[in-house]
């Protein structure tokens, strides 16, 4: 297969009726690393929006339990991606998200932010740093995968066009963003969870670099001391260089999910769908189970 071959297949499929297939070559085969370390910052970045941030402090899961619910996220929304909306571990996996979002008090304004952050912040990194830029087609159906996620999860007003979202989450985050103190120790956690995956020497130079890929915005609301300007770049400049270095590596021919990430910790011996996870209110019906995952 030549580096490009993909590409030229994602471009005959049907962006609106082929999205979740469009979707899963993207994410599985063109950029797996790509997007995982996007959705990171996805997710991160909503720590910074206080109703959220404050919220996640409130419930310890990322401050105390910071690997386990990085899993579980993580496995959750990629079991969507690798088994689509309709087949039984993809529902489960929607029941699951569902059941933990109802077990708190989340207004449809902030859901509707956090299913923003996953359109367009890969969008935005991949064309920042991937390999080659998002194409037209992997807009759109990254666009209508998550709109149909959206709407499998109850929330309203969804955007309909990639624009759209793009428009809805930088007026989102221009209204919001702001300091608070929970929200920044579920910040620390999650920086501090980024660093263990590597030796114990390196953290303070993997904090620092996790720091120069954020925006300003972000690093205000944190109250983060920006990273000096040859320490940005140098950054920046490294992680495009990998893009470069991909491009000439022959196209992946096998599909690589969440679940085969080394940061995923927290199961060795494998894991049933229904139950990752925070665990709903008592008296909540429980999510089908599937089979175990190895």
């Amino acid at each position: 297969m030549k580096r490009y071959e993909r590409l030229a297949q994602i471009r005959r499929l049907d962006p609106e009726k082929d999205a979740s297939e469009i979707y899963r070559l993207s994410a599985a085969y063109e950029f797996p690393w790509d997007f995982t370390r996007a959705l990171e910052l996805a997710l991160y970045r909503t720590y910074a929006v206080p109703s959220i941030g404050r919220l996640l402090a409130e419930t310890t899961e990322l401050t105390e339990r910071t690997q386990k619910r990085y899993d579980d996220t993580a496995l959750l929304l990629d079991t969507v991606v690798e088994h689509g909306f309709d087949a039984g571990q993809g529902r489960t996996a929607i029941c699951r998200i569902n059941q933990m979002h109802r077990s708190y008090d989340i207004s449809n304004e902030d859901m509707r932010y956090v299913l923003c952050t996953f359109v367009v912040m890969p969008k935005r990194w991949i064309d920042a740093y991937g390999w080659r830029r998002l194409s037209r087609h992997e807009t759109v159906a990254s666009t209508v995968h998550y709109r149909t996620l959206g709407r499998h999860m109850g929330i309203k007003d969804i955007p309909e066009a990639y624009e759209e979202f793009e428009a809805c989450l930088d007026a989102y985050e221009e209204a919001h963003f702001g300091w608070d103190e929970a929200a920044r120790r579920v910040s620390d956690a999650t920086l501090d969870l980024m660093a263990s995956w590597y030796p114990r020497p390196l953290a303070p130079l993997l904090r620092a670099s996790t720091l120069a890929l954020l925006d300003e915005p972000l690093l205000s609301a944190f109250r983060y001391e920006p990273p000096g300007a040859a320490t940005r770049a140098l950054v920046r400049r490294s992680v495009r260089a990998r893009g470069r270095l991909v491009r000439l590596l022959p196209p992946r021919r096998a599909p690589h999910f969440a679940r085969q990430n080394r940061e995923i910790k927290g199961y060795p011996d494998g894991y049933g769908i229904a139950e990752l996870g925070t665990r709903p209110v008592p008296g909540v019906r429980g999510c089908p189970s599937t089979a175990r995952v190895e």
